[in-house]
């Protein structure tokens, strides 16, 4: 399931357009994508800039992975994803990570997972939303995006706006947790749509190597020739161009609020 992701991943070319800078003035991000990895598949550079410059992020994981390698049966993935995971984030400075237990591979957008969003967003409060693409392609044509990615992304971007509304999902609402509208955007990495972007030349070996602590996921793909460095610098290096420096995170960004 997730293996062709990173064949899709491979083929994006992003247009060679500038990108934007996007605004580091926030104290706290939360991230919420499918699966263990996606992150790593390039945000966690960017993540890395972040909680060096004493930001604090918080991971949130929809599923556990635990149908994302063939040769390992779910239960004995999902453990083994979630170490890595953990792991991988401590990498980049991420002390809080969060997995939600939905099944992977069949994420469906709806109200039940917009409703499980919307309460990590109560609780963490986040400035900043982070997720992964979720546009139907990898490339804007014919690199097509995996359905789990799709549906966690579509629901992040309605349950930021729901997390604000006393009236969605009230029953939240108990035990001190409270609405929260502070969510000012929400940002979709390796978006084929992104118009801005992050330096990420001093952090972009963290990145690496925060992929390369999901090691049983990534002994699974292919030929187990899978070069994380190598793969990164392949969209890292086109949109620091776009930048104007030697490493770049692209993102699509969401307004929320006028600010």
């Amino acid at each position: 399931m997730e293996r062709t992701k990173v064949q899709e991943v491979s083929m994006t070319e992003p247009a060679m357009t500038p990108l934007e800078p996007v605004t580091e003035q926030w104290q706290r991000a939360l991230a919420v994508v499918a699966h263990p990895d996606d992150l790593e598949f390039g945000a966690a550079a960017a993540v890395a800039r972040w909680t060096g410059q004493g930001k604090q992020v918080v991971y949130c994981l929809v599923t556990s992975g635990e149908a994302g390698i063939d040769g390992m049966p779910p239960a004995q993935a999902r453990e083994a994803r979630e170490r890595e995971q953990r792991a991988s984030a401590a990498l980049v400075g991420v002390d809080t990570v969060e997995f939600l237990g939905l099944p992977d591979g069949i994420l469906e957008y709806g109200v039940p997972l917009r409703r499980a969003v919307a309460e990590v967003v109560r609780r963490h409060r986040p400035e900043i939303v982070i997720t992964n693409n979720f546009r139907d392609t990898w490339d804007g044509a014919y690199a097509l995006n995996q359905a789990d990615h799709i549906a966690t992304g579509r629901a992040v971007l309605d349950a930021v706006r729901d997390a604000g509304n006393r009236w969605v999902f009230p029953e939240q609402l108990t035990d001190g947790l409270r609405r929260w509208n502070g969510v000012r955007q929400v940002w979709a990495a390796t978006s084929p749509q992104a118009k801005h972007g992050v330096d990420v030349t001093e952090t972009f070996a963290r990145g690496v190597e925060s992929l390369r602590a999901h090691a049983a996921y990534l002994a699974g793909l292919g030929d187990g020739g899978f070069d994380p460095e190598e793969f990164l610098e392949g969209y890292a290096r086109p949109a620091g161009t776009r930048l104007g420096v030697r490493f770049g995170v692209a993102f699509e960004v969401f307004p929320l609020q006028l600010w």
